[in-house]
């Protein structure tokens, strides 16, 4: 006997999300997800993963895997607009398959991956701080990161269009830091020091040099990450059909100039063997090290503040997103019921909005216990399987199955793009425990597809559901 469906939570008087992002907002709010504290805390990180310059590889090829990927959430997110992304993208494939399971599995393990990203960028803004103060105790980091946090929760509280216009102004203060950035590093440039290549750093014999690809890879990909916030708004995003796909095409291509160029012009300025210790102030603080030895510690001090407010933009984006997550899973009856209802004034998920600052700080603590690399490392592997892999799949399952849907942008090249992208994220996952050890990402990624697919059998005896639109 099939279980019945539950009813939706909505009444005619309940508040819903509505569009009011269009191109230019959408495209802040992804790059500023996308930058934050990214490139400032993991250039250093790359060239320490891969032993040298050659981590300009690693932009590259996460430019390639972020835009074929990105092609996938442009297709998927121009035919399906609505809150919570790819949520919405399983529940449309694989619903006559696996019921609830893969949304429900997609909802869960967001839950845990989205947070953690936004830790990294807190861990970002407190190492920056650090610049200033350079005896900081550990204590007092925690404490700083949460207080980011929470306060970032603030300023969300309030309507998507006042979101939109502030996510502007970071994202204008995040362009000037990496601007100063940059100019300072070019007109310093010293370009035999930023090819100083070790020997044998471009061995493909040597499976070192694939190990090491594939650790650069995954940070530079955790640097992209973040292009497909405006899928997550899908529901908010005036004229979804074409600002998703541009705002995600536009935002990977831009940031790609941009990381490439301040890898490039780091390397010209910091001796890159100073940035293998991880205790040292060029790892910690890379980009106020090149202002300091270029501009001056008053210049040094200045765009500091700006790095700061760009951690802090990345932050705010992404708990934006995060928090629209779990909504469109609650109104189906898939997850928590507290999680569909928008706040009556303001018109923003309240419970999802309270959920991931909680587990923002959660995961911030996480990683101030374990390290940045290792931290990325656990994300991204606990990330690959329910939404990249299962994204993808559900892009072919869903252009052999419903030829005849409505599809405003479709992908170029199909399916080149999407099997590349496959190929790209099968390749990091395989990789990372290499790239981790003692923290088993991969054995840990499946643990939490364990323990999420008991609680969804839990969940589906206690509640009775099967999926809405089976």
């Amino acid at each position: 006997m099939q279980p019945e469906t539950p009813e939706t939570p909505e009444t005619p008087e309940t508040p819903e999300l509505k569009p009011r992002l269009g191109l230019a907002a959408a495209v802040a709010l992804n790059m500023s997800q996308m930058c934050g504290a990214g490139p400032f805390i993991t250039i250093p990180a790359m060239v320490a993963v891969i032993g040298g310059p050659q981590a300009l590889v690693g932009w590259l090829l996460g430019a390639l895997l972020a835009l074929c990927d990105g092609l996938v959430w442009a297709e998927l997110g121009a035919a399906m607009p609505g809150s919570g992304g790819t949520y919405i993208y399983l529940r449309e494939a694989f619903a006559k398959r696996s019921g609830t399971l893969l949304p429900f599995l997609f909802v869960w393990t967001a839950m845990l991956f989205i947070p953690m990203t936004m830790a990294t960028g807190v861990m970002g803004f407190v190492q920056y701080v650090g610049w200033f103060f350079p005896n900081m105790s550990a204590m007092h980091g925690h404490v700083l990161g949460l207080a980011l946090i929470w306060v970032t929760i603030g300023l969300l509280w309030r309507t998507t269009g006042a979101i939109g216009r502030l996510g502007i102004v970071l994202w204008i203060i995040m362009l000037a830091s990496i601007l100063c950035l940059i100019v300072a590093s070019l007109t310093h440039f010293d370009a035999a020091r930023a090819f100083s290549f070790p020997r044998g750093a471009f061995d493909l014999g040597n499976s070192a040099f694939w190990f090491g690809l594939a650790g650069s890879l995954t940070i530079g990909t955790y640097d992209y990450l973040g292009y497909n916030t405006t899928a997550y708004l899908g529901a908010e995003i005036k004229r979804p059909g074409s600002v998703i796909p541009a705002s995600i095409v536009l935002s990977i291509l831009g940031m790609f100039v941009v990381y490439f160029t301040m890898q490039i012009g780091i390397l010209g300025v910091v001796d890159w063997h100073r940035m293998l210790d991880q205790q040292s102030v060029a790892f910690n603080a890379v980009a106020s090290v090149v202002l300091n030895e270029t501009w001056g510690p008053t210049a040094a001090g200045v765009v500091t503040v700006l790095i700061l407010i760009t951690c802090g933009a990345s932050v705010f984006a992404g708990i934006l997103g995060g928090s629209r997550v779990p909504y469109e899973a609650a109104r189906d009856g898939v997850f928590f019921r507290s999680f569909a209802q928008i706040h009556r004034k303001l018109g923003f998920p309240t419970w999802g909005l309270l959920s991931m600052g909680i587990l923002t700080s959660l995961g911030f603590i996480i990683g101030r216990l374990t390290s940045l690399t290792t931290l990325i490392q656990l994300l991204t592997a606990v990330m690959i399987l329910v939404q990249s892999v299962a994204q993808i799949v559900a892009l072919f399952v869903l252009r052999r199955e419903r030829p005849g849907m409505t599809r405003p942008y479709r992908m170029w090249l199909y399916p080149l793009p999407a099997l590349i992208a496959l190929i790209g994220w099968l390749y990091i996952y395989v990789a990372s425990d290499k790239n981790a050890p003692g923290a088993y990402p991969i054995q840990w990624s499946l643990a939490w597809l364990l323990i999420g697919s008991i609680a969804h059998r839990f969940w589906t005896r206690t509640h009775g559901l099967r999926a809405k639109h089976a």
